[in-house]
């Protein structure tokens, strides 16, 4: 499956992460962890970025970022690949240090930034094996100035998450609102296996499918928003283009199958549409055995392909599912 597109726009805010190769810890003492944060103020510096938020954890890092000047693809270049040449050389080795691409999630603004400021500070006692005792006490990310313990970086900016909380007294309102705890509709966005590239609400979501993506199939499109579809949203809807009713969708018919075409496009947009996974689709469509469904969503991707006619029918199915979702 390809990798979605970079959604990159002028004053655009996203929440980005990156680990090291195999889980490798790349901030080994606070030499490197200085070292990352030097790296950080060159970028916020060289391309007039904003860094909201940040939390080196290890073996892994937080970062909340806007971007006056649509490049984010440039300034994490930047970070990582250079970050990557300190490292080696105070390692005195050679080689990549991260997985591969970063993961940067497009951020509504208005609707999550406060609570992904949260989620981020928290990261160090959100853990089955906290690293402090009291949040303020961990070093390595921006919540000890946001809340005064210790002074700010003159590249952070505190301001806008201090305009959203709408706090008069910002270090003690914003030390309450991160002692509260991650609210649950983050922590369920998080705990999904493969995140979405979006967090925002659904007239977010729907801008953006409809302004940003126009040179994007509808499929394509689908694996950018990710939209919170269940299977009986997808199947609902596949029912209502047919002409039929759910419960037919989801039996098994005896005989030989090679009607009910309903049937197997619905069970291949719940895998590419929702978060479901096999064994919870074979459930769903009351098969035995989750080869089944690969299987059945096999035959419609060969369907895909040999048939433009077989493609512009799914586009058009996905279509009218998102438009329902955005």
């Amino acid at each position: 499956m390809p990798r979605p597109p970079r959604i990159e726009y002028e004053n655009a805010f996203y929440h980005v992460m990156n680990r090291g190769r195999a889980r490798q810890t790349i901030f080994h003492d606070a030499v490197y962890y200085q070292t990352f944060l030097e790296t950080l103020a060159e970028a916020q510096q060289r391309f007039q970025c904003a860094i909201h938020a940040y939390c080196m954890m290890g073996n892994h890092y937080h970062l909340l970022i806007e971007t006056p000047n649509a490049n984010l693809s440039r300034i994490m270049r930047h970070i990582n690949g250079v970050y990557t040449q300190r490292y080696n050389r105070l390692k005195k080795i050679d080689g990549p240090l991260f997985r591969g691409r970063y993961k940067a999630i497009l951020v509504d603004q208005d609707a999550y930034l406060l609570q992904l400021s949260r989620y981020i500070h928290r990261n160090p006692v959100e853990m089955k094996r906290p690293l402090v005792v009291h949040l303020e006490d961990y070093p390595w990310s921006s919540y000890p100035a946001y809340i005064g313990k210790t002074k700010s970086t003159h590249w952070l900016e505190r301001e806008t998450t201090y305009h959203l909380l709408g706090q008069k007294q910002r270090f003690k309102g914003y030390r309450n609102y991160v002692m509260q705890g991650v609210d649950e509709e983050t922590a369920q966005f998080y705990q999904k296996g493969n995140l979405a590239a979006i967090i925002g609400n659904k007239d977010f979501k729907g801008w953006v499918y409809e302004k940003l993506l126009p040179k994007l199939a509808a499929e394509e499109k689908s694996r950018v928003i990710q939209p919170d579809l269940t299977m009986e949203d997808i199947t609902n809807n596949v029912a209502l283009n047919y002409g039929t009713c759910v419960d037919d969708i989801r039996k098994i018919a005896m005989g030989p199958q090679k009607g009910n075409e309903a049937r197997k496009l619905a069970m291949y947009l719940c895998q590419e549409l929702s978060a479901a996974k096999l064994r919870e689709i074979a459930d769903y469509f009351n098969l035995s055995h989750v080869g089944s469904v690969s299987y059945i969503t096999h035959q419609v991707r060969k369907m895909k392909y040999e048939s433009k006619e077989n493609k512009r029918k799914v586009d058009s199915l996905i279509k009218s599912i998102m438009k329902q979702a955005t």
